[in-house]
């Protein structure tokens, strides 16, 4: 093992040492939600830097951060249930937090999706800096058919598409534009009759499997239609800072959870190309964008790259980010502070480096076994094949959500990620 992936193994698991060192112990920060997959590396990544945390999560819901000795988590009405009573319960939580006067920042930082929608949602107080997307960039964050538009003018490549809002819409484009399709949801927060509701993903491979998929869809949510295309992921990231882009870095899918669509079991870290930087500087540069963002791409079987979405929050591979020594969530809050901050002025990378979440794999095998629900996914993944894989446990290797001085995150996260799924249809 080289000295650098020593010293970065080094730094990621030995206990820290009390003193803060960038951040100030009086600037107290509330991320949210505690259920988000990237909240236990973004806790540490905060706390490593200095500052106090604070996690609010959803009433009644169990999650690996709530194993964590770093932080404590308050409970508030989930938005699914109730999007008023969500908002007036993280309002009273940020007011009692503002009522501790101890002269420090008071920072609300949004981990996933409806946390974004829900803070953009709220008035914030003089004291509350928001580290996440705000106005027009909020608005581009939880847009995806906004996102398409400014992709192509960015030059990337995006998959044919089209707005649909009744079942009529998305017949017409499949017989214009030929099966495989892909439906999902406009937004990634979408919402009915004051909550939030769930809209899956569907992969259409004919006619049949497309009336199953609208009889399901209902009409739950405005839908974006595409050309199915299948390959394998790609993700940018970076930091978007006044004086341009810092901390680039990238990633390309090994494993995702779930072979038909889903977020990554395991990632290996790679060089940019310059092309790309230059899309994705035009892209932030035309969205005006501040702040961390992640645009996750796919490569096809000719090596094609097609623009997928833009995520405004940390994303789910966060932890191999930290492997290299990026400390994407510190460099966030530090930078909304105090928008002259160096955060991530001296970043570097380590291409090559494999990060795994050992719940993940294991759903992964399971996935496999169950096998596609539709045709259109000619290259599933073979169990004998997939099995030497993911028992291949290279000395470079490391783990999502692993730190010596909180191991229970680390065990509660493998629990919950196999609860969670295996009985996900009765949650």
């Amino acid at each position: 093992m080289s000295e650098f992936v020593q010293s970065v193994e080094s730094r990621r698991q030995a206990p820290r040492a009390a003193t803060p060192r960038k951040g100030s112990s009086r600037d107290v920060v509330l991320i949210g939600f505690a259920e988000a997959l990237a909240a236990p590396e973004v806790v540490w990544s905060l706390v490593d830097d200095g500052f106090e945390v604070v996690a609010f999560s959803r009433r009644g819901r169990a999650s690996a951060l709530r194993h964590s000795r770093h932080v404590v988590c308050h409970e508030i009405c989930p938005p699914e249930v109730d999007l008023e009573n969500s908002l007036a319960d993280l309002r009273a939580l940020m007011s009692s937090l503002s009522d501790v006067s101890n002269g420090g920042h008071r920072i609300l930082f949004p981990l996933d999706d409806k946390a974004v929608w829900l803070c953009g949602g709220l008035q914030l107080e003089q004291s509350w800096l928001l580290a996440g997307p705000q106005d027009g960039a909020a608005e581009l964050a939880l847009n995806k058919h906004l996102q398409f538009q400014a992709a192509r003018e960015a030059g990337f490549d995006v998959p044919t598409a089209m707005l649909a809002n009744t079942a009529e819409e998305i017949v017409q484009f499949s017989e214009a534009e030929s099966f495989p399709v892909i439906l999902k949801s406009a937004k990634p927060v979408p919402t009915r009759d004051g909550r939030v509701v769930e809209c899956p993903k569907w992969i259409c491979a004919s006619r049949a499997e497309l009336d199953s998929a609208v009889e399901q869809w209902a009409g739950r949510a405005p839908l974006l239609i595409q050309k199915f295309v299948s390959g394998v992921g790609e993700g940018v990231f970076g930091l978007a800072t006044p004086d341009g882009i810092r901390g680039w870095s990238g990633h390309r899918r090994l494993r995702m959870m779930n072979p038909q669509g889903s977020g990554s079991s395991a990632c290996v870290s790679e060089e940019l190309s310059e092309d790309l930087k230059e899309k994705t500087q035009r892209l932030i540069q035309n969205a005006g964008w501040h702040g961390l963002f992640m645009i996750e791409l796919l490569r096809d079987r000719s090596g094609k790259l097609w623009f997928v979405e833009l995520n405004g929050r940390p994303w789910g591979s966060m932890a191999l980010a930290r492997r290299q020594g990026l400390e994407y969530p510190a460099w966030q809050v530090r930078l909304t502070v105090d928008p002259l901050s160096d955060a991530g002025a001296s970043s570097f990378t380590n291409p090559g480096l494999v990060c795994r979440h050992v719940g993940r794999e294991f759903m992964h095998v399971l996935f496999v076994l169950k096998g596609s629900k539709s045709k259109a996914l000619t290259d599933w993944p073979s169990f004998w094949k997939t099995i030497p894989e993911i028992l291949a446990i290279r000395r470079r290797d490391s783990f999502y959500n692993w730190r010596r001085d909180d191991l229970g995150v680390f065990a509660a996260d493998c629990y919950y990620t196999l609860h969670d799924n295996i009985f996900k249809s009765r949650r």
